[in-house]
Parts: structure tokens; C-alpha cells; sequence
């Protein structure tokens, strides 16, 4: 067993991020966690209070475990640096195991601790408000945000996948990722994986952001354009996209007409 000491690791990272006198600043921090100083010790804070593994511990000869900071710290760069985990023993004195169970628990914490918050589809308030938001920014009304994908080069796809997730128009293996976020970076709905050759129009067709609508179970979030009432909002689009009528096309010549006609004078400009 050596004796790495844990202590060092902790008082090392406390001195440069979260002392009253840090050592890297609020740019440093984000830049090195791609997250703020608030946010993280946000989700240090409720991790800790919930989970016993984000707690400092004792094992039965007294010998000390590792704290909260740096068990976050840890699973946090291997996310938003990509490292690997034995990259976590000269600075945090922590083993690769450590490291790794660090990384596997912590997404499931923040998932079951912050899901019911943020981890889910808008509510008609929210769908009002982000009706607000955009008409008052953009003059949009009616819209719930927009929704566009992006392909995601996967580095490090295993062998046995890589003939599954090669795109020949790209020829490496990628992830199609589809993606709707509102104008505060609310990222309200997610969707990737799906095997194959794929473009824009394939992946939706897979996608479950319109089950609701299809099931019967979207709440009416109406709105009025021209004296006219809509049932649901629509998202913001480009051309590749079906004729939906959830679907406006940034393409002039694909808005409606009422659509267009209210709002000549913004896309004039």
C-alpha cells in the first residue's frame, strides 16, 4: 500500500480553487471544469449531503478516504477533459479505481438528485415563458426554440463498432447528437446513438421529441399570430427538415405567410 497522502491531495486543490485566496480565478476554474465555481460546489454540496460515497470516510485502520472535493473534482475533469483516470494520481493522490468509481457514480448522483428539476420537458408555464423570451428577443411568437444536430466524432469508438458508426460522408465513427436548448442553455431534450449512416432527417424520424404530440399527451400551449391561434409552438429549423407543422424554416420562402407577413420587417433587416 503506498502512501500517496490523501491529505496533500485535498489541501493542494483547496489552496488553488476554493480558498478565500484560490490560486486560479472564476475564468481558470471554468476553463479547467467547464463548468463555474458555483455550479460545481453546488452539486459537491448535494452529492455529499445524499450519497455516502461523497462523504469523507474511514476505513477500519482510521486511514482517511478521499473528500468531497476531490471525488468531484476528479469524475468532473475526466468528463470535461477527457483524461484518463490514472491522470488523477499525482495531482489529487487518488487511484485509478478511485477514479473511475468516482466517475461512474457521480453522473447517477447528479442525474437522481437535480433530474426532477432540470431533466425534463417543458410545462405550459415554461412553454409561456420561452413564448415570452423569443418574441420579445427575436419577434417570434410562438416559438419553443430551435432544434438542429451535430455530428459528433467518436475518438475513441471501439473496434468491434467502429463499420457501425462510420459515416462515408465523414469516414470516421460518429455520434448524431440532437440537441433542443432555450435561450438560457435549458438543454430540455437530448438524443444520440443511433447506429448507421446518418443525416438530419433519419435521426428525427428515430427521435422521441414528438411522442407526446403523436400519443395525444402534449399539453395546448396556444398562441395567436395575425389574429390567428395556433394549437402548439414549432421549432425554429433549417431547410432539410419535413413539411411538419411543428416546423418553421429559417428559409424565408418556407414560412408561412401570416408568419412572415408580422414579421417582414425583422428578416428585411
Amino acid at each position: 500500500m503506498l502512501n500517496k497522502n490523501r491529505e496533500e491531495g485535498h489541501e493542494h486543490l483547496y489552496r488553488d480553487y476554493f480558498a478565500d485566496n484560490y490560486v486560479y480565478g472564476a475564468k481558470d476554474f471554468k476553463r479547467k471544469f467547464r463548468l463555474s465555481r458555483d455550479v460545481f460546489l453546488q452539486i459537491a454540496n448535494a452529492l455529499e449531503s445524499r450519497y455516502e460515497f461523497f462523504q469523507l470516510r474511514y476505513d477500519a485502520r482510521g486511514r482517511r478516504g478521499f473528500t468531497t472535493l476531490q471525488e468531484c473534482a476528479a469524475a468532473i475533469r475526466l468528463m470535461a477533459m477527457r483524461e484518463s483516470p490514472d491522470t488523477m494520481d499525482d495531482y489529487m493522490r487518488m487511484s485509478e479505481r478511485t477514479a473511475r468509481e468516482s466517475l461512474y457514480t457521480l453522473p447517477r448522483g447528479v442525474v437522481e438528485t437535480f433530474g426532477d428539476v432540470y431533466l425534463q420537458k417543458p410545462l405550459l408555464h415554461n412553454l409561456q415563458e420561452l413564448y415570452a423570451t423569443h418574441e420579445e428577443r427575436y419577434g417570434f411568437s410562438g416559438m419553443i426554440g430551435s432544434i438542429d444536430y451535430t455530428h459528433w466524432k467518436w475518438k475513441n469508438c471501439p473496434v468491434a463498432r467502429k463499420g457501425k458508426y462510420t459515416s462515408g460522408h465523414y469516414g470516421s465513427p460518429l455520434l448524431v447528437l440532437e440537441v433542443v436548448a432555450s435561450q438560457d442553455l435549458w438543454i430540455w431534450h437530448v438524443f444520440f446513438g443511433v447506429a448507421g449512416s446518418n443525416n438530419d432527417v433519419n435521426v428525427l424520424d428515430q427521435s422521441p421529441i414528438f411522442d407526446d404530440l403523436l400519443n395525444g399527451k402534449a399539453s395546448d400551449a396556444p398562441f395567436r399570430v395575425n389574429g390567428n391561434e395556433y394549437k402548439y409552438g414549432y421549432y425554429l429549423t433549417d431547410g432539410i427538415y419535413p413539411q411538419y407543422s411543428t416546423f418553421v424554416k429559417c428559409s424565408t420562402w418556407f414560412l408561412p405567410e401570416d408568419f412572415w407577413s408580422s414579421n417582414r420587417q425583422r428578416f428585411l433587416a
